[in-house]
C-alpha cells in the first residue's frame, strides 16, 4: 500500500510510488529497486538507510533520471510538485535526456554526490562550473552569475570566496570540494536537495561541519532534503523521517523518533542493535547482522530478508513477500510479524535499539 498523497498545498513535495528500476544484463534482469514507495514532505529531511547494495543510491538517481544504461525505470511514479500549488509532474514518465527533466535537474532539484573529487571536473575552475550551473537555469549575464557564485561559496562557508572561485578542485581539500558541490546544488534555490552519502569520504570533524551547514541551509531556505546514508548516527542527528531499505524494497518507514525508539522490522532492529554504544565494555563483542546482502539477481523468494532473519516464520516468510502494514505513530512496516498473517509470532524487542 503506497503512502496517501494529500491534496492541494498540503501534498508532499516528492511522492514516490511503486518505483521499479531494473538493469537488463546478459545474466538476467537485476531488480535494483523493486516497488519503492515513500514521500518527502515540504521543509523536512527524509533519510534513506540500509546496507550497501540495498538500492538507496539507485532510488535517488532515479528521481533525476540519472540511472546509467542498461538501467531503466520500468514501473511506478515519481511525482514532484516544485511549488505548493503546482500540479505534480511525474518525473518517471519524462525522457531522461529531454528538456523537461533537464529543467528540473539542477533547477528545482539539486544533487550532492558522495565523491566531490570525482563529481567536479579538474579541467575547469570551481567558478566556471558554478557559473555554468547558474546560467543554465537563470537568465543572468556571466558577470551577474559570477557575483551570485561568490555569494554561494560564502554561504557554504568557503573562506576567501572571491579568490577560491578561481581555484581548481585538486587545489582544495575534500571538505572544501564538498562545500563547493553543495554550492552548485543550491545554485538555483532548489525545492529539494538530494544528498547521496555526502559525508562518507570525510573525516568526522568535517562531516559534522557539513551536516551543520545542511541544517543551516534548510532552516534558512525551507529546502527539503532527501539524504542517503548508511550511518545511523547521522540519521539520528538530522532526520525528520526514516525510510529503511533492504534489497530494493522499503521494509520500514516513519518518524525518526518512532523508528529509533520502537523499531518494528527485524532488519531495522538488527541495524540499530549493531551500532556501537558509549559505555560498552572494551572487550564486549560488537553485534552484527549474520550473512550479507545478496546480489539483486540472487533475490530469495518471499521476504528478501528472511535468510538473515532470526524471527523468520518457516513456510511463510520464504514463500511470499509480506504486505505493508500501517501502524500507530505513522510507522509502516512490511513484515509478517504484523498485520493479519495467521499465527505470526509477536515481534521481539531489541534492548537498547534507540538513538
Amino acid at each position: 500500500m503506497a503512502p496517501q498523497t494529500a491534496p492541494g498545498p498540503d501534498r508532499p513535495l516528492l511522492d514516490i510510488s511503486g518505483l521499479k528500476t531494473h538493469f537488463d544484463t546478459p545474466e538476467g534482469t537485476v531488480r535494483a529497486v523493486d516497488g519503492v514507495s515513500f514521500t518527502v514532505p515540504r521543509g523536512k529531511t527524509v533519510c534513506v538507510v540500509g546496507e550497501s547494495g540495498c538500492g538507496k543510491s539507485v532510488t535517488a538517481r532515479s528521481v533525476l533520471g540519472l540511472v546509467e544504461e542498461p538501467g531503466r525505470i520500468v514501473a511506478g511514479s515519481i511525482r514532484f510538485a516544485g511549488e505548493a500549488g503546482d500540479e505534480p509532474v511525474d518525473l518517471a514518465a519524462l525522457d531522461p535526456r529531454g528538456t523537461q527533466i533537464r529543467a528540473v535537474r539542477g533547477g528545482r532539484i539539486g544533487m550532492v554526490f558522495q565523491e566531490p573529487m570525482a563529481a567536479l571536473s579538474p579541467l575547469y575552475t570551481i567558478g566556471d562550473q558554478l557559473v555554468e550551473a547558474i546560467r543554465l537555469h537563470l537568465p543572468l549575464t556571466r558577470e551577474a552569475a559570477r557575483t551570485r557564485a561568490v555569494g554561494l561559496l560564502k554561504r557554504v562557508g568557503i573562506p576567501a570566496a572571491d579568490k577560491r572561485i578561481d581555484a581548481y578542485s585538486f587545489q582544495m581539500s575534500g571538505g572544501m570540494c564538498q562545500r563547493a558541490m553543495i554550492a552548485i546544488a543550491l545554485a538555483c534555490d532548489p525545492a529539494l536537495l538530494i544528498a547521496d552519502e555526502p559525508t562518507t569520504a570525510l573525516d568526522v570533524t568535517t562531516q559534522a561541519r557539513i551536516l551543520d551547514l545542511l541544517a543551516d541551509i534548510q532552516a534558512d531556505t525551507g529546502t527539503s532534503v532527501l539524504f542517503i546514508t548508511h550511518d545511523l548516527g547521522v540519521v539520528a542527528e538530522i532526520a525528520d523521517e526514516v525510510v529503511v531499505m533492504y534489497l530494493g524494497t522499503v521494509v520500514e518507514q516513519g518518524p525518526v523518533d518512532a523508528v529509533f525508539h520502537d523499531p518494528k522490522h527485524p532488519y531495522t532492529r538488527a541495524l540499530l542493535g549493531s551500532v556501537p554504544r558509549m559505555g560498552a565494555g572494551a572487550r564486549q563483542r560488537l553485534a552484527t547482522i549474520r550473512g550479507h546482502v545478496p546480489h539483486p539477481s540472487e533475490r530469495p523468494d518471499g521476504c528478501p530478508f528472511h535468510p538473515r532473519c532470526d524471527s523468520a516464520v518457516a513456510g511463510v516468510c520464504d514463500t511470499a513477500q509480506p504486505p505493508e502494514t500501517a501502524l500507530p505513530e505513522r510507522q509502516r512496516v512490511r513484515c509478517v510479524l504484523y498485520g493479519d498473517t495467521p499465527a505470526a509470532p509477536a515481534a521481539a524487542t531489541v534492548e537498547g535499539a534507540q538513538s
